[in-house]
């Protein structure tokens, strides 16, 4: 049997959660939230388009870890978080949004989880998630939880396939029973994570969502993090270091006070918070 045949009856023997069918997002107004007023139907197409209106629309953040506030993967909360509140959240709460809009829509697909590799040597544990979509006739990959070096558009789960998003080149590799997907920079390849085809559950996510907002070796409880895609930029913002990328280019500046730093989340992130808030986070 091909490996192809393999995932396709992997996804069509999948049992689709409860929580996925149980709870309604309101999807109009999720629509409105990342601009999106294309067509709904459950076809390539379509996922490409809300994919991009997804990942360029809703920012990635730790900043309530900052604060001291429990991240919750309750449907209802990372409703009212990233679509009613405006938002942004990191990758259990974004793809976790992303897969119940997409089992509205008719989309099959199963839940994984991914081991980061980027800019570091570490082995660390399965703290990301991605979602694999079938889609005509094919496995893509759909993600809009990475951050700035994160995928514009799903990718296709084939060995060595490499695309192009505006500019920045990614490429899917297999090693055995694990697929990596990379990113081209500085001249080189660099893997953003791994993962097998294992199907995960919400329990799953559970675990190492708390793992990530309240351990101490965590990234996200040690630093602000906060970032944004758009075609053309890349927008990175880390402690106080804030970067803007291009294909081509980077331009890096300090922030100077807490009083400038709000006012980056606002004018750059479109994150509102009042200017007395405080995020605990240690210096670089």
């Amino acid at each position: 049997m091909s490996r192809r045949r393999e995932n396709r009856n992997l996804l069509k023997t999948k049992v689709m959660e409860e929580e996925l069918c149980a709870y309604k997002i309101d999807i109009e107004r999720y629509f409105k939230r990342i601009g999106y007023k294309g067509e709904r139907s459950p076809c390539l197409e379509n996922l490409f388009q809300i994919h991009f209106a997804h990942a360029k629309s809703i920012p990635f953040e730790n900043l309530d870890v900052l604060l001291g506030k429990t991240i919750s993967l309750e449907i209802q909360d990372i409703e009212k978080k990233l679509v009613r509140d405006l938002r942004g959240g990191y990758c259990f709460e974004q793809n976790t949004l992303f897969a119940h809009v997409l089992s509205q829509l008719g989309f099959s697909f199963i839940k994984l989880a991914a081991r980061v590799h980027y800019k570091t040597t570490k082995l660390l544990p399965k703290t990301h998630m991605s979602l694999l979509v079938q889609c005509d006739g094919a496995m893509w990959i759909a993600d809009v939880g990475f951050g700035g070096h994160g995928l514009l558009f799903p990718l296709l789960l084939e060995d060595s396939h490499e695309t192009e998003h505006f500019g920045w080149k990614y490429r899917v590799k297999r090693f055995n029973s694990l697929w990596v997907i990379q990113l081209w920079e500085n001249r080189e390849w660099n893997s953003l994570y791994s993962f097998s085809l294992e199907p995960q559950e919400y329990v799953d996510y559970k675990m190492a969502n708390y793992y990530v907002s309240t351990h101490p070796d965590s990234p996200f409880t040690r630093s602000l993090i906060v970032q944004s895609l758009s075609p053309g930029e890349r927008k990175i913002l880390r402690n106080k270091k804030f970067s803007l990328l291009s294909p081509h280019s980077s331009q890096l500046r300090e922030i100077k006070d807490a009083y400038e730093l709000i006012e980056v989340l606002n004018a750059d992130f479109g994150l509102y918070f009042s200017p007395t808030t405080f995020f605990r986070f240690e210096e670089e």
